[in-house]
């Protein structure tokens, strides 16, 4: 696991919190947040809940990434837009094909394997730990006004002048050889 921070060259931005009943912060994934491609795993999204967002948020939005990926990029697994500033939940299972869990008016990016939908962890065997950053990230607009096919970095460069905090929960996932 490299010491690589996802967060050390965005602007700064007011903490909130963010829990699941999914995973604790710092914990391994469950096999179900695991790749399909892995044993036991089933694409399933965490569910999330979120409080305390800075004052003037006017929407959400959801991302997993995981920095730690060999790919020179990290690797995206999940995005989430325009959440409205009423929900302050996701219930496990809303990144489905469908979205179905997701509210009125939120949408998936395509993820970095190009499906609009939650991905599990498949870090490689042998490649050691993964984080995997659950971020929350309070808006100050109400639709980011990105397209629905963006990737989710160009979400991220979008949201970068928007941002008015961030809600940071870390899951882990390893695969031994």
């Amino acid at each position: 696991m490299s010491a690589n921070d996802p967060f050390a060259r965005l602007p700064e931005a007011a903490s909130f919190t963010v829990t699941s009943t999914t995973v604790a912060d710092g914990a391994p994934w469950p096999a179900e947040q695991f790749s399909s491609g892995v044993p036991g795993g089933q694409d399933i999204s965490p569910q999330l809940s979120w409080s305390g967002a800075p004052e003037g948020t006017r929407s959400y939005a959801v991302t997993v990434y995981d920095p730690d990926a060999p790919t020179g990029s990290g690797f995206w697994h999940w995005a989430v837009a325009d959440i409205p500033a009423t929900v302050t939940d996701l219930p496990e299972g809303a990144g489905d094909d469908t979205g179905s869990g997701l509210p009125e008016g939120a949408y998936q990016l395509p993820n970095d394997a190009r499906v609009a939908r939650f991905i599990g962890a498949a870090p490689p065997a042998g490649h050691g730990p993964h984080r995997y950053f659950v971020v929350v990230h309070a808006l100050d607009v109400e639709s980011i006004g990105v397209p629905a096919d963006a990737t989710p970095a160009f979400l991220g460069f979008t949201m970068s002048g928007h941002i008015l905090g961030r809600a940071v929960l870390t899951a882990t996932a390893e695969i031994t050889a």
